[in-house]
């Protein structure tokens, strides 16, 4: 996990040009640490976060029953991943691989990656699933249709009835003998993790150039807005951190550099921003066949 965050680092930087993370190290008030590593005012990224951590220790009861832990000790460890590009034409993006061990003795794995455009392209949500799906099917452990299922109930915001962007996978509770071996899930886990670094920097290249003005950047702060809900209300890696004591920096790493909300902002009709709307809706077929977004507003 460690190794992973140091060449995932390395290729955002490659691919952004100027930024540099700096590295935080950190040590857990009970046992373990970690290292966050930031990337700030890039020439692409305005915010990047990659924390590592691995922490052991024990939670309380309530937390143990709130996170449906068999045992309130505990040993976590994995890579999390927030990127918040300047430009509202190049999507916010997301990843996280992890492992955990009860007290017991129950281990599993969990993970996941989502797109968040602030402008949806068909085309390259597409291809982001395609890529998704490939790596899937190279692990019997690994059922994209399920964790793609999964990943449209996730990272829904059911106050406001969209999802958080289009998607990708998710996956949680992986469990070392349920749902195989611990050395087919974790190269299932790793495989997850080498793939987000060149798939995003490509989307990256693509869409750095492109135009934008003083409207598209509101709107991203607009949904930047939204991607900040869900973080603070419905993400269970933040509540993980925040109910076993975790350190606040590094958790909250995931909110974006800046955000605005809007009272009532409903966009115009047939608008661009309107029609990035109608994509974010669970169940969008995006590789078995074409998708129409007029179908789902």
């Amino acid at each position: 996990m460690r190794d992973f965050q140091d060449r995932l680092c390395q290729q955002l930087e490659q691919a952004d040009g100027t930024g540099e993370f700096l590295t935080d190290a950190w040590q857990h008030h009970q046992s373990g640490g970690g290292r966050t590593r930031v990337l700030t005012e890039g020439a692409v990224l305005e915010k990047a976060g990659v924390a590592f951590s691995a922490v052991a220790g024990e939670m309380s009861t309530q937390a143990a029953q709130l996170l449906h832990m068999p045992n309130p000790a505990f040993f976590a460890t994995g890579v999390s991943v927030v990127l918040h590009p300047r430009s509202p034409r190049v999507p916010i993006a997301h990843m996280n691989v992890r492992y955990f061990e009860a007290g017991d003795g129950q281990a599993w794995f969990g993970g996941g990656l989502d797109l968040t455009p602030i402008y949806v392209d068909e085309a390259q949500a597409r291809w982001f699933h395609e890529q998704i799906q490939a790596v899937c099917q190279r692990h019997e452990v690994a059922s994209y249709p399920r964790f793609k299922q999964w990943a449209d109930d996730y990272f829904f915001l059911p106050h406001r009835q969209e999802t958080r962007g289009v998607g990708g996978i998710f996956f949680d509770r992986l469990t070392v003998g349920k749902d195989g071996s611990a050395d087919a899930l974790f190269a299932f886990v790793q495989d997850v993790g080498n793939l987000f670094g060149p798939t995003y920097t490509e989307l990256m290249r693509q869409n750095q150039a492109l135009p934008y003005g003083s409207a598209e950047t509101q709107w991203q702060l607009v949904r930047r807005a939204r991607y900040a809900e869900f973080n603070l209300a419905f993400d269970r890696g933040t509540r993980f951190g925040l109910e076993t004591g975790g350190r606040t920096e590094s958790i909250l790493m995931s909110m974006p550099p800046r955000a605005e909300w809007h009272y009532n902002r409903v966009p115009a009709p047939g608008s661009p921003e309107a029609a990035t709307l109608a994509w974010l809706r669970k169940g969008v077929d995006w590789v078995s066949s074409t998708p129409n977004a007029d179908s789902l507003a």
